[in-house]
């Protein structure tokens, strides 16, 4: 493993692909987008929404941007398929605005990743469905990674 390498390493199992979504899911919860860009391959090319990115330093400008919009965040993936270098991803997180609405965004990713098990392409779909704050469902420490024995998607009917 070197500097420039995030294990596990294509191609994945169902044990090795979700653990790579898991580590995903722990970094942007912490909300250090210095760390969690490491994690991409330094040409890496992105999708999110309607927004194309490349490379760490339009990911790290965009992350930076989305926290000073999306405040409180929390954020579970599951792993949806995985094949050789590609993994399937589908999300939810709840936020708030700056006016106290809060949201629940609803998504899928599709990840490619190079031999080093660097992200080298993410596809994010994504909706947002305003909620009130009674509908949350997601309610760990802010700025931690969701406990290990907090619900899935799945079982949270989401």
């Amino acid at each position: 493993m070197t500097a420039e390498s995030r294990p596990p390493f294509p191609p994945f199992t169902a044990e090795t692909a979700a653990q790579k979504v898991r580590a995903a899911e722990n970094a942007w919860n912490l909300q250090d987008p210095e760390k969690i860009v490491l994690a991409y391959s330094v040409d890496s090319i992105w999708r999110n929404r309607a927004e194309f990115l490349k490379g760490r330093d339009e990911i790290t400008a965009f992350l930076e941007r989305k926290w000073v919009h999306e405040l409180d965040y929390r954020l579970i993936k599951e792993l949806w398929a995985f094949h050789e270098n590609r993994i399937a991803v589908r999300f939810a997180y709840e936020w708030h605005d700056t006016n106290g609405q809060w949201f629940r965004s609803y998504g899928n990713e599709n990840w490619e990743f190079n031999t080093q098990g660097l992200m080298q392409r993410r596809i994010a779909s994504i909706n947002d469905l305003a909620i009130s704050e009674r509908e949350r469902l997601f309610h760990w420490k802010f700025k931690t990674p969701r406990p290990d024995d907090y619900l899935s998607l799945s079982a949270l009917d989401l």
